[in-house]
C-alpha cells in the first residue's frame, strides 16, 4: 500500500503543556501511536500524550519483558531486551509497510537515554524517519530548581547513576556542573560519590520535575528509601554561589527623543524608532499618533490636541527634567513640518535636558514610492498652510518653485478651515507650468484608507484634496510611463 513514515516524538519531562506544538500535531495526526511500559502496563509517555490523542488511532503497547529483575533468557538480561526490541521493531515495520504513519512516544527527548533510540537504530535506515526533540529532565530540573546549569565557559557533565562509585566520584570532581540520572536504586551510591568528590553540600535532589508529586530538596537530606527512577541529582552552576547582587538600579537621567513614526503602521517604522519607543517611560503627542504606538502598561501616554505643539513640547521637556525618558511622536519625519522644530525651539529654555531626533519615512517619500519615482530629480517640499506664515509668503514660494521648474511635494494642502488655498495654488502653478503636468494625490498612504490618484495640473479638482492628502506636482520633465507609473528623469535637458 506504500511506505509509511516513522516519528520519534519527545514529550518533555511530564507536564503535557511542555509538549511542543509540532509533537502535539504529529500525535494527533498519527495512524499508529506506540509507547513503552513496564510489565504493570502503565505508560507515563501515554499519560503525557493523552490530551493530544484522538479516536480511531491504533495504539501499540510495547511491554518490557524485564526492567530491573532477573531473567532466565539464555542471553541474559541484555539478550531478553534485544529480542524485545527486535519484536517491537517488527510490529512497527508491519504498520510502516502498510503505509501508516507511526509515532513512537518518548519521555523527555527521544535520543537522550530514551527507549525510542532502539527503534530508531532498527528502522531509520529502512523508512523515512524524523525525530522531534523534547525538553529533557535535566532542563526541567534546572527550571524547577530555579538555578542555572552552566554559564560562560563552564562544563556540564551528564552521568548515569549506574556507573561505578569510583568513576562517578572522579567525574564529579573534574566538572563544574553535573546531572546524575537513573537514581532509584543507585541513590545511595550516587550520594556516596558526591561526598567522596566533596560536592555533596552543593547537590540538589529533583523528583518528577514538572509532574504531579514534584519534589525538590538538598540531596544530603533525602531518605534513600522510596527514591523513584524519575529523579536526578543536580550540581548547578558554581558561579551562582559567588553571585553578588548589583547595587539598586539608579534611574537614568531624563531625555526627550522626537520620534518619526513614518506615514502609517509598524512596517514603515525604522528599527531606531522602535528602539526609542521601547525605551521610553512616557509618550507625548497628538492623540491619533500616540494611538499608533502599541500600548505598554509601564509607559504613561500623554495625548493632546493637534494645535498645541508648543505646549506639548514644553510638557515633554518638563517630564524629562523630572527624570522621564520621553518619546515625542510625530507622523512621517519629525523634522518635516512636525514636532522636532517645536521641541528644539522650546528646549532653549531647558538647557539641562538632552534632546535628540530620530528620523522617519516622510509622507512625500511614501506617496512617491507608490506612484513610481516622481522625485527622481530636484524637488521642493512646501506646506500650503498659512496658519504659521502669511499666504503672500506661500504664494511667493510656489511661484519661485514653479519658475525654477522644481517638482513640488505639497504638505497640508487643505483642512476644514482652509478650503480655498488649493485652488489658488493650482492657478498660480498654471501660470508657469503646462496644464498636462502630471499630479499625484496620495491619501492615507500606508493606512486602511489608502488611495492614489494620478491626474494633471489642468484637471486637478481641489474637492478631491483634504488634510490627509499629500500632492506631488511634476516638473516639465515629469511623465507617466507605460505602466502608469509617474517618474521624473534623472537628466535635465
Amino acid at each position: 500500500m506504500g511506505e509509511g513514515r516513522l516519528y520519534g516524538v519527545g514529550l518533555g519531562p511530564g507536564d503535557p503543556e511542555l509538549v511542543t506544538v509540532k509533537a502535539a500535531r504529529l500525535i494527533g495526526e498519527a495512524d499508529v501511536v506506540a509507547y513503552h511500559a513496564a510489565r504493570h502496563g502503565r505508560s507515563i509517555a501515554r499519560s503525557i500524550a493523552a490530551p493530544y490523542l484522538r479516536e480511531g488511532q491504533t495504539e501499540e503497547l510495547l511491554l518490557y519483558p524485564v526492567t530491573t529483575e532477573t531473567t532466565d533468557h539464555p542471553g541474559g538480561y541484555q539478550g531478553a531486551l534485544n529480542d524485545f526490541y527486535a519484536d517491537c521493531a517488527a510490529r512497527l515495520a508491519a504498520h510502516l509497510d502498510a503505509g501508516r504513519t507511526v509515532v513512537v512516544l518518548a519521555e523527555g527527548d527521544p535520543l537522550f537515554y530514551g527507549s525510542y533510540m532502539h527503534m530508531h537504530k532498527r528502522l531509520a535506515h529502512r523508512y523515512p524517519t524524523e525525530v522531534v526533540p523534547g525538553v529533557t529532565s535535566v532542563s526541567a530540573a534546572s527550571a524547577v530548581l530555579g538555578r542555572p546549569l552552566v554559564e560562560r565557559d563552564e562544563v556540564l557533565t551528564i552521568l548515569p547513576g549506574t556507573l561505578p562509585a569510583g568513576a562517578l566520584a572522579e567525574r564529579l570532581r573534574a566538572t563544574d556542573s553535573a546531572a546524575v540520572l537513573k537514581l532509584g536504586r543507585t541513590f545511595g551510591k550516587v550520594r556516596d560519590a558526591l561526598a567522596e568528590a566533596g560536592r555533596l553540600d552543593d547537590a540538589w535532589y529533583v523528583e518528577r520535575a514538572t509532574m504531579g508529586g514534584e519534589r525538590v530538596a538538598p540531596l544530603k537530606d533525602v531518605d534513600p528509601e522510596g527514591v523513584p527512577y524519575f529523579s536526578l541529582a543536580l550540581l548547578p552552576s558554581p558561579a551562582e554561589r559567588t553571585f553578588t547582587p548589583p547595587p539598586p538600579v539608579v534611574a537614568a537621567s531624563g531625555e526627550v527623543t522626537v520620534v518619526g513614526l513614518g506615514p502609517a503602521g509598524r512596517p514603515w517604522l525604522t528599527p531606531e524608532a522602535q528602539e526609542a519607543l521601547a525605551a521610553a517611560t512616557d509618550l507625548v503627542g497628538y492623540g491619533p499618533y500616540v494611538d499608533r504606538v502599541p500600548p505598554n502598561p509601564r509607559q504613561t501616554r500623554h495625548r493632546t490636541d493637534n494645535r498645541v505643539e508648543a505646549e506639548r513640547a514644553r510638557h515633554a521637556l518638563e517630564l524629562a527634567r523630572g527624570g522621564a525618558r520621553v518619546a515625542v511622536v510625530s507622523s512621517g519625519d519629525p523634522g518635516v513640518f512636525a514636532m522636532a522644530s517645536a521641541v528644539l525651539e522650546a528646549a532653549e529654555d531647558f538647557p539641562d535636558v538632552p534632546v535628540r531626533v530620530v528620523p522617519g519615512l516622510t509622507a512625500a517619500q511614501a506617496v512617491a514610492s507608490r506612484a513610481g519615482a516622481p522625485l527622481g530629480h530636484d524637488y521642493c517640499v512646501l506646506s500650503l498652510s498659512d496658519l504659521l506664515k502669511p499666504w503672500d509668503v506661500v504664494a511667493a514660494r510656489l511661484t519661485a518653485a514653479a519658475r525654477a521648474d522644481l517638482v513640488l511635494a505639497i504638505y497640508n494642502p487643505a483642512s476644514r478651515s482652509r478650503t480655498w488655498q488649493m485652488a489658488a495654488a493650482r492657478d498660480l502653478l498654471l501660470e508657469h507650468r503646462d496644464p498636462a503636468t502630471p499630479v499625484v494625490i496620495g491619501r492615507d498612504v500606508g493606512g486602511s484608507g489608502e488611495s492614489l490618484t494620478v491626474t494633471t495640473l489642468g484637471e486637478l479638482d481641489p474637492a478631491l484634496v483634504d488634510m490627509r492628502c499629500l500632492l506631488i506636482i511634476g516638473s516639465s520633465t515629469t511623465r507617466v510611463g507605460p505602466h502608469g507609473l509617474v517618474y521624473t528623469p534623472r537628466r535635465y535637458p
